[in-house]
């Protein structure tokens, strides 16, 4: 893990933060619940989960905290549009069309299938809410990534066309400052573990031995250099979602050095310092893995949380495996990040009805006693 030169406290953080422009949008901070059950079930150490599902806007997620500095960004600009994209069931545009509603601007998303179409598209989980949050939608047969963007900035110039004021995504340019708000909640993490009392051993408080969460850009980004920042001794691991067509070390090391420009922190980060995960994305993009339906399982059944199959699923799998395969310290606490996406759970209906609500009792048994 890169270090910076001086390291910095939470409040040093919150205050260089707090010098961008943001719009409030977050319940922030978000509970950092200990899962007893869970843990147990497991076989695992102290787990205890940062509950991003719990932001407030359109059930929540990691891009509640995103679009605070993303749409004062556009604000500031005087957009009056934002053009936004990616995936049919994507959580970032759902939050961002509803972050739009709240801040009285239109949105475009330009959503990509992957594939032609076989039908009408079911207007379910994140779409449904896209459509009742009133953004206009228009979906493609493209790949989410280069497909996708290209879209997006065609749509982009033929509004500015037309004398529109847009604000467009753009990952060269607002990966860093979504970023940023992964440092406070890499603080609030902090913050939270110093004040808990739940654990006998750590009765005055501890320090994660890993944080966990599913990123593959501006979230585990800004986690990075929120742990460089502070000195920290404990790495912050990363599950990916997806396997993209470009190095997603570097490219979340250059997010994390960019980012740090932002507010002021002199670090310089390479694709080494990224602890990333990609082998546990399965087939593909979306694509429901075994390890995932068995963490979805154990964690709704234990604490009745609920995660996701395409992110945050797959993140507690990766976990799991690792507290299995003897990586980590029995005894010491660790932190996963719940970064939402819930309302997609509502597409993989059948498959979860089949896989998962089938268990027999005594399967039951044995995961939780």
């Amino acid at each position: 893990m890169a270090h910076v030169a001086n390291t910095l406290t939470t409040k040093d953080l919150r205050e260089r933060v707090g010098q961008l422009p943001r719009y409030q949008l977050g319940h922030l901070p978000t509970p950092l619940e200990f899962l007893p059950r869970f843990s147990k079930a497991i076989g695992g150490p102290p787990i205890y989960i940062k509950r991003d599902d719990c932001t407030g806007l359109a059930f929540g997620g990691n891009k509640t905290r995103h679009n605070e500095f993303l749409i004062a960004d556009a604000l500031e600009k005087e957009a009056d549009l934002v053009v936004w994209g990616a995936g049919v069931q994507s959580n970032n545009c759902r939050q961002t069309a509803a972050a739009c509603a709240k801040a009285g601007l239109d949105v475009h998303l330009v959503l990509g299938r992957g594939k032609p179409a076989d039908g009408p598209d079911l207007i379910q989980g994140n779409l449904l809410l896209d459509h009742l949050v009133g953004a206009h939608v228009e979906i493609i047969d493209g790949q989410v990534g280069p497909e996708v963007d290209a879209r997006i900035l065609e749509v982009a110039a033929e509004y500015r066309q037309q004398g529109r004021n847009v604000y467009e995504w753009d990952r060269y340019t607002v990966k860093s400052l979504a970023a940023v708000s992964y440092v406070l909640c890499l603080v609030e993490i902090i913050e939270q573990a110093g004040a808990d009392d739940q654990l006998e051993a750590h009765s005055d408080g501890w320090s994660p031995q890993a944080v966990y969460g599913c990123s593959a850009g501006s979230t585990g980004a800004g986690m990075v250099l929120a742990a460089a920042a502070m000195g920290a001794d404990y790495p912050v691991r990363h599950v990916a979602p997806i396997v993209w067509p470009w190095d997603t070390r570097a490219d979340m090391a250059k997010i994390a050095t960019e980012a740090g420009e932002r507010i002021g922190v002199d670090a310089s980060f390479e694709g080494a310092d990224i602890e990333l995960f990609e082998d546990f994305v399965g087939p593909g993009y979306g694509e429901v893995t075994p390890g995932c339906l068995e963490a979805m399982a154990v964690l709704a059944r234990t604490e009745g949380i609920l995660v996701d199959p395409s992110y945050s699923g797959k993140a507690l799998a990766g976990l799991i495996d690792h507290i299995r395969s003897g990586r980590l310290d029995p005894e010491e606490p660790v932190v996963f990040v719940h970064t939402g996406g819930t309302p997609a759970l509502f597409v993989y209906n059948e498959v979860l009805a089949e896989q998962i609500a089938a268990r027999s009792l005594s399967q039951e048994q044995r995961l939780t006693n």
